[in-house]
């Protein structure tokens, strides 16, 4: 059991950064794939980003690419994803989840966090 908890969302113009971390409980945390997923008000919720249970291999959506970083420190239990030049159309929930495959779809994840905040004003 893996119980997930995001945190770093808020507010921030356009071309402004923002730092999400995601807390896990467990021991078997370095086990897991960890992705973020966003949803936008009236969308379906969409793959952002996802990295490996070692770090080794990360993934992310063409909309996001060369713009956000994902990472992840096994040590500390918690998985980081650092955005860049941010977009009025990232605006939306960022939700982490964890699973055991490196995939795209959020039905491979199996927890998932409660969900935090990021919006970005033009």
């Amino acid at each position: 059991q893996v119980q997930l908890v995001e945190s770093g969302g808020g507010l921030v113009q356009a071309g402004g950064s923002l730092r999400l971390s995601c807390a896990a409980s467990g021991r078997t945390f370095s086990r897991y794939v960890v992705g973020w997923f966003r949803q936008a008000p009236g969308k379906e919720r969409e793959f952002v980003a996802t990295i490996s249970w070692n770090g080794g291999s990360t993934y992310y959506a063409d909309s996001v690419k060369g713009r956000f970083t994902i990472s992840r420190d096994n040590v500390k239990n918690s998985v980081y994803l650092q955005m860049n030049s941010l977009k009025p159309e990232d605006t939306a929930v960022y939700y982490c989840a964890a699973g055991l495959w490196v995939a795209g779809t959020s039905a491979k994840y199996d927890y998932w966090g409660q969900g935090t905040q990021v919006t970005v004003s033009s």
